[in-house]
């Protein structure tokens, strides 16, 4: 079985159009929460979330592909980029709009070798939701208005939510394995954790994989208000995981990307390793669309571990769901509690979903992309705007940054439908790991 490691991230995010701007954002516990912008919402109950700021798709797409794709997609090429360029997989000029004009074109062809035979994981949990309104308010408004305008011809290939994996493959030269997963909420710890097993059971690799979502529309923000998930807050504080007065989630768009390749491999090429990836579980609750079970996450944790052959003791964070909704916070820590036991208490606890918000299948990987990070500089982000604990959420949560020496960490992602996936994350020796300057 391969070993395998982390070399490259990419992200944007409520917190930075980079990761290492996200980063530093998260270590200085600074909300990307605020007033929506992207429509109109002074008659809807909900009017906050993570929006991503200052965003230039130019930089990565044509104006043409930025018109005919959805922004989800959008987010998932500029990570991706960020990724191979911060896995030494491409030069930056490699990478230009300019260069991938026509993806057939000669300059489009000329891609790296070892990107050719790449893999491409991508989750998304809404996919291209938002192009979907977009159309679907054009077309039936537009009765109303004796408007007659024609449903875009890029619609359905715009929102199918394999495009993220397909499209990235596309622009950046890849033919190698690829897969787009919808797991819900876990659908990018999920891709993760499905490259993980590629690479591990022996594909050459790498892969680019992770998640991305555009969610931030007006039937994504009232579906999931009226369901009851959201918080009827409307200020930066609104998401605040494991607190007693917590009454929802803050709902974020962004995309985080991760190249996984065989560790041999990686340190042939000499680039930097952020760590290693040595456990995964993935379960499902069998119990309800909505509610969680503390039992099917912490079989999931239990299979991370196992697969790890690691003992409780031995993990040094925790990096939590922690969505801020009543229910999550409090089956989590009691999850957390049946996994590891009294050690449970001995862990220190995390949230940045406080400060990103839910960015739904992004959220996951950005969250392991941040325990990688920890483990790098030996300091934990905090869990911003918990200023009263729930006697019923009673572990070691971080509220201030700290700093901790972590040589193994965990990152929890659970979704609708009872989806559970864990990742276990090992800091590495005698490499040549990220500066901690």
């Amino acid at each position: 079985m391969n070993r395998v490691v982390v070399t490259g991230i990419g992200a944007v995010s409520p917190l930075g159009n980079s990761f290492y701007e996200s980063w530093k954002a998260a270590k200085a516990g600074i909300s990307g929460i605020a007033t929506v912008t992207k429509f109109d919402v002074s008659d809807i109950k909900w009017k906050v979330a993570g929006e991503i700021k200052g965003f230039d798709a130019k930089a990565y797409l044509s104006q043409k592909e930025i018109n005919r794709l959805d922004p989800f997609i959008h987010y998932a090429v500029a990570a991706a980029t960020m990724a191979v360029e911060d896995a030494g997989l491409t030069e930056k000029s490699e990478v230009s709009p300019e260069s991938f004009r026509d993806p057939k074109s000669e300059a489009g062809s000329q891609k790296p070798e070892l990107l050719r035979s790449a893999g491409v994981v991508i989750g998304s949990s809404r996919g291209g939701i938002s192009t979907l309104e977009k159309e679907l308010y054009k077309k039936f408004s537009s009765q109303i208005k004796s408007c007659k305008q024609r449903i875009s011809a890029y619609l359905m290939p715009a929102t199918t939510i394999s495009m993220a994996s397909s499209y990235v493959a596309q622009k950046l030269g890849i033919r190698g394995y690829c897969l787009g997963i919808s797991n819900a909420c876990a659908s990018g710890t999920n891709a993760i954790g499905e490259a993980y097993r590629l690479i591990k059971s022996g594909y050459q690799g790498p892969v680019i994989c992770g998640g991305v979502e555009a969610p931030l529309c007006r039937i994504c923000i009232e579906g999931y208000g009226s369901s009851g998930v959201l918080s009827s807050v409307n200020d930066s504080a609104a998401s605040r995981p494991f607190d007693r007065t917590r009454d929802g989630f803050v709902l974020s768009e962004g995309a985080c990307i991760l190249i996984l390749e065989d560790y041999e491999n990686a340190l042939k090429r000499g680039v930097r390793i952020y760590g290693e990836i040595v456990g995964y579980g993935n379960t499902t609750d069998a119990f309800h669309q909505t509610v969680p079970s503390p039992e099917g996450e912490a079989r999931a944790v239990k299979i991370a571990l196992n697969e790890a052959g690691l003992r409780p003791e031995e993990i040094d964070f925790i990096n939590a769901h922690g969505t801020s909704t009543a229910l999550g916070d409090k089956a989590e820590t009691d999850a957390i509690k049946l996994s590891f036991g009294k050690t449970a208490y001995n862990i220190p606890v995390t949230a940045v979903k406080s400060m990103t918000g839910h960015m739904l299948a992004a959220s996951g990987t950005i969250e392991a992309a941040f325990t990688l990070m920890s483990m790098n500089e030996g300091i934990i982000p905090p869990t911003i705007n918990l200023k009263e604990r729930d006697p019923d959420c009673d572990l070691d949560y971080v509220t201030v940054a700290r700093k901790a020496g972590i040589k193994i960490g965990i990152t929890n992602s659970f979704g609708f439908g009872g989806i559970n996936a864990v990742l276990i994350l090992r800091m590495l020796k005698d490499v040549k790991h990220l500066s901690t300057s």
